[in-house]
């Protein structure tokens, strides 16, 4: 689903849904003071024809180097092609999950999925904040998320897995534990962390069969239970990485 379509779909819906106004104020700065890739920028809130939208907890967007944009928009995630050039902004070919979540405004989603697609964005970045405003004048607010911690967080796998949801981990410090699903199975295994590195234990596990893409999924994650284990985090980005250079990449989901 494109994220123009999602936000078509949700269109009708936004009207019932609260909002404040907009204080009219704006933060224009330097675009070169900060970088806007590279970073995991939370969104605070979207500003469409005057009136300020909160942004859902878990909305955010992060841009790579090589031109891939991924993120939230509240209960919804997506992807897109990012054209960064100077202190302009474009997003392109974004597509978007179709899941419904109670807990989120529509009009937030829809809002937030239309600006983000409404052409080249001005990119206004300084220090620890970040403004992409439309030819329109509306405007998506964001600020720098730091580093999630490894411990209570629940970490969603989008490597392997291609970003399905399906798999997640939590490390619990107080139990010196790992648990989550694997792609088809829940598990359960004991993880010492030290200097960067975990120790994973024999994992317990249900039994289950699945379709073929989660159990290739789940056999590569168990790989991770085979021995000593490198790990990084990067803002909300978490590495696993095995001796044998096995890599499992999930992304911070409290």
């Amino acid at each position: 689903m494109t994220l123009a379509a999602a936000a078509a779909a949700l269109l009708p819906l936004a009207a019932a849904c609260g909002s404040e106004q907009a204080d009219g104020g704006s933060t224009s700065a330097d675009a070169g003071k900060t970088p806007v890739t590279g970073v995991h920028w939370k969104v605070d809130s979207v500003t469409v024809d005057g009136t300020t939208h909160r942004a859902p907890e878990r909305a955010h967007l992060r841009i790579d180097a090589g031109g891939r944009a991924e993120g939230n928009l509240g209960c919804n995630r997506f992807t897109a092609r990012a054209a960064v050039d100077g202190g302009h902004l474009r997003l392109s070919d974004a597509t978007a999950t179709e899941m419904a979540c109670d807990d989120i405004p529509l009009a937030v989603e829809e809002a937030l999925s239309r600006t983000l697609t409404a052409g080249p964005l001005t990119t206004g970045a300084d220090g620890e904040r970040l403004t992409l405003t439309t030819p329109g004048g509306d405007t998506v607010r964001l600020s720098r998320q730091r580093d999630a911690p490894l411990y209570g967080t629940k970490w969603t796998v989008t490597e392997p897995g291609g970003g399905s949801g399906r798999a997640h981990l939590t490390f619990d410090d107080a139990k010196n534990s790992v648990s989550g699903h694997l792609g088809c199975n829940s598990a359960r295994a004991e993880a010492t962390v030290h200097d960067g590195h975990i120790t994973l234990g024999a994992p317990v596990t249900t039994r289950m069969m699945c379709e073929d893409s989660l159990m290739d999924t789940e056999k590569r994650i168990l790989k991770l239970f085979e021995g000593p284990l490198s790990y990084r985090i990067d803002q909300q980005t978490l590495t696993l990485t095995s001796e044998n250079g096995q890599t499992v990449r999930a992304v911070a989901d409290r």
